[in-house]
């Protein structure tokens, strides 16, 4: 519910953004950066990454690549239980979590068209 919350409000941006020239620093976008933050990471911190970001988004930054960085603690896997999927072995991926450090992790959106 929280989700949808704040995503509606960017989502609504984008789609008026895309009638306006493009005039963001940075890639992925400030919109698409927010939109990552909040569908991956909690909102207390997605909400602050999201504004710091936004802050940054001027002349006095030199801009550039910059991806969303979330905590992340990936789950155990072992080989010697089977994973099951009802897709029948395919499995969507939205996002890739690139390690930063040992907690830390970049957010990589995976735009392959299903």
């Amino acid at each position: 519910m929280t989700k949808k919350f704040f995503l509606q409000p960017i989502k609504a941006y984008q789609y008026i953004s895309k009638m306006l020239p493009g005039s963001c620093r940075y890639y992925p976008t400030c919109s698409e950066y927010a939109a990552w933050q909040f569908d991956t990471a909690n909102p207390l911190s997605a909400l602050a990454s999201s504004t710091a970001r936004i802050l940054r988004c001027n002349q006095l930054f030199a801009g550039g690549i910059d991806y969303p960085v979330i905590r992340y603690n990936p789950p155990k896997f072992s080989l010697h239980k089977p994973y099951i999927n009802n897709d029948y072995g395919k499995i969507k991926i939205r996002y890739w979590f690139v390690p930063k450090t040992e907690e830390l992790y970049y957010v990589v959106k995976d735009f392959h068209v299903y």
